[in-house]
């Protein structure tokens, strides 16, 4: 195993026993909101400080973007060789409720491009792990997309504008309506983690952040899986609309949007 993805693997694993000491005593939580539904806890800026700190210690050099503190380390205008993308808590929302279904997210770009990336689930102890040409893997077993094919068997998960109840001349509401099922489970990093690994057919989400995507956008890829934005090209990092599936339902989904 490369040693910078082992340094983010003892990055995330500190971060969960922070996430997992303070979900005993929800109660006690300090919750501030950063704008409408959108929440942050200390448990997050802690979690963070924790992972830009091991970070920090083992490649000094490298810059850091994180979701809570920004920028750390990079120079005006000139894009850092090494940048490492942090999501300490994805899906604060399911934390502060008791809802397990969050998870921290790592993720390691050389030259723009994701090297390495990190997803722990600290609630399930599950660490989903990938570098670039080496295969995804979760707690050290191979894993691959799912063999799905027809894309009315496909299970989805989605992160999109009014998703609960899309408008009838939305683009995603005939995408959403003839899969099997559509969920939306409040964590980006693990809907892309369980595409991954099979569990989920396939991912849409609108307006994401890079920390939604580094980390999961290199483990769809490493799995076999296919991704793009909704033009069918590499704009996604940019533009924050992703969709990704299986390579037999990624084009259905496509067609969707271009229809």
């Amino acid at each position: 195993m490369h040693p910078m993805l082992n340094t983010a693997i003892k990055a995330a694993r500190r971060a969960g026993t922070i996430i997992n000491r303070a979900s005993l005593d929800l109660e006690r939580l300090n919750v501030a909101r950063k704008g409408p539904k959108d929440y942050v806890t200390e448990v997050d800026r802690a979690a963070e400080e924790a992972i830009i700190d091991i970070l920090r210690t083992a490649y000094p050099d490298h810059a850091i973007l994180a979701e809570e503190t920004g920028e750390h380390g990079a120079a005006g205008g000139v894009p850092p060789d090494f940048q490492w993308i942090i999501d300490p808590l994805d899906g604060t929302t399911n934390f502060i409720h008791g809802f397990p279904n969050y998870a921290v997210s790592i993720a390691l770009l050389h030259r723009g491009q994701p090297a390495h990336a990190v997803i722990y689930d600290p609630s399930r102890n599950e660490m989903f792990t990938a570098s670039r040409g080496s295969g995804a893997f979760l707690n050290d077993r191979r894993v691959r997309v799912s063999g799905c094919t027809r894309y009315h068997d496909a299970l989805l998960a989605s992160h999109v504008p009014k998703s609960t109840a899309l408008p009838a001349d939305s683009p995603f509401s005939p995408m959403l309506a003839d899969c099997a099922a559509a969920r939306r489970t409040g964590s980006v990093v693990l809907d892309l983690a369980y595409v991954a690994c099979g569990r989920l057919d396939g991912f849409c989400g609108v307006r994401l952040k890079p920390w939604d995507m580094a980390a999961g956008g290199l483990m769809v890829l490493e799995a076999g899986g296919l991704l793009s934005d909704f033009e069918g090209e590499q704009g996604w990092m940019a533009s924050g609309n992703l969709l990704t599936a299986t390579p037999k339902v990624f084009p259905q989904m496509i067609g969707y949007l271009s229809a």
